[in-house]
């Protein structure tokens, strides 16, 4: 559905000086996938999807969307794309149908008004329908946008940070939309500093910051930075148990917090009942065992910060 190669855009500042938004982006993304975009502020995010939807051109590397050439075909990818902003510009002193009728027939929908009811009812707008969108708040003016996004049915949907700001109901009902659409096979590229969002709705993330730092699944990416860890709660650490736990072929390390004993192995499943058993043997008192779980969060957080600090 996406594809790009050494896709880059520099900036020239006014003295003269230039910045490179986007550096050597090389990314694939499949039909029907929810893929996450992730970065700190400034990192490129938003220059790449104003590159992947034709809002400017690049300065090296080429694209591809849906089989179209970006720089060539753009007209045609723009049919293609919808495209929900960070901060949506809407006509305050029209109605929310009124807005979406108006959307509808520049994108050349066959029911520009049929279509806009749709998209007012599924987004729960349909009761506020004839109200001046300059009476919405934050999150139905979102709402309103994503419909907008939507009302030409377009097989590829970008969306950059699509509940910033919004309180915890209204996020919700994005991200249960969201996770709607995914399920209709919708192609989704997803931009968002929240990276509980990331995890839940994502098949996979890229992590950016002008360059392209990792991509892979979130499972993928907790465990190549951490492994997993078992957490075993005892009611004491016997004498030389933590020794013999580490001594085990199929354990990476093993520590004692406390009266946990923490240890890090790539198959959990495969190998607790061995320590399970190597804990009684040693006369530990096991009151029960779970799994540390890292999330995507730490991830970004580790790799953002060795960014900084460089090699």
């Amino acid at each position: 559905m996406i594809h790009t190669e050494n896709l880059t855009r520099v900036f020239r500042r006014q003295d003269g000086s230039t910045i490179t938004a986007v550096d050597r982006l090389s990314i694939d993304v499949a039909g029907g996938e929810v893929f996450g975009f992730l970065g700190p502020n400034g990192a490129g995010k938003t220059t790449t999807i104003r590159l992947l939807t034709c809002l400017i051109a690049p300065t090296a590397g080429r694209a591809t969307v849906n089989g179209l050439e970006v720089g060539r075909d753009d007209t045609a990818i723009r049919r293609q794309v919808g495209l929900l902003t960070e901060t949506p510009g809407l006509y305050d002193r029209l109605s929310a149908l009124a807005n979406l009728v108006f959307f509808a027939r520049l994108y050349g929908v066959t029911d520009p008004v049929g279509q806009a009811g749709r998209y007012l009812r599924l987004l729960g707008l349909w009761a506020r329908r004839d109200d001046e969108v300059a009476t919405f708040s934050k999150g139905m003016r979102q709402r309103l946008a994503l419909a907008r996004a939507l009302l030409h049915e377009p097989p590829l949907l970008f969306l950059d940070e699509p509940t910033a700001g919004l309180d915890p109901e209204a996020a919700r009902l994005v991200r249960d939309f969201i996770a709607d659409l995914r399920g209709r096979g919708r192609t989704i590229f997803l931009c968002t500093h929240n990276l509980d969002e990331a995890e839940r709705l994502c098949d996979r993330v890229a992590v950016l910051k002008a360059r392209l730092l990792v991509l892979d699944t979130p499972t993928n990416l907790r465990r190549h930075f951490f492994g997993r860890q078992v957490v075993f709660h005892l009611r004491a650490i016997p004498p030389g148990v933590v020794e013999q736990v580490a001594a085990q072929p199929f354990v990476q390390s093993a520590e004692a917090i406390a009266n946990k004993l923490l240890v890090r192995l790539n198959d959990p499943e495969q190998h607790n009942p061995d320590l399970i058993r190597l804990l009684v043997a040693a006369g530990a008192d096991i009151q029960f065992v779970g799994e540390l779980r890292h999330s995507l969060e730490d991830v970004y957080l580790q790799l953002v910060n060795e960014e900084r600090e460089g090699p």
